[in-house]
């Protein structure tokens, strides 16, 4: 255990995060998303909420420039619920934008990281990027 680190933040998910570059995403993935098939690096925290992970992430990730969060587009275009809350725990407020199901896929198999989280609300799925870490 590490003091001033989340402890969500297991130790192969921060050596994940720590080989992130520049612009890299990591997808924080509800329990319904499709995680093995899309990624090649999957770390799996049963249990956990996805706003929670989130949460955890930006506490040691700068985001990248806009937009700095993507989220699954509800079936309907409403904003649920699980989706504010994934926009409040990255502080993206302005910089996030809503891509339908496939499109969210295909941006998804592109991460450099998949987090998995026990999250059963549907459409708690986000994509964030590394920004530059300064200072």
């Amino acid at each position: 255990m590490l003091a001033g680190i989340n402890p969500l933040l297991t130790g192969s998910l921060l050596a994940h995060l720590d080989a992130m570059g520049h612009s890299d995403a990591a997808v924080v993935a509800d329990a319904h998303f499709p995680a093995a098939r899309l990624g090649t690096r999957v770390v799996d925290l049963p249990g956990t909420r996805s706003p929670d992970v989130l949460a955890a992430l930006c506490s040691v990730l700068p985001l990248d420039d806009a937009p700095a969060l993507d989220l699954m587009e509800s079936a309907d275009g409403t904003v649920l619920t699980v989706q504010a809350e994934l926009v409040a725990a990255a502080r993206a407020d302005d910089s996030h934008r809503y891509l339908d199901r496939f499109a969210f896929y295909e941006a998804a198999a592109q991460a450099f990281l998949i987090v998995r989280t026990g999250e059963t609300r549907v459409y708690g799925n986000a994509i964030l990027r590394k920004g530059v870490v300064t200072g």
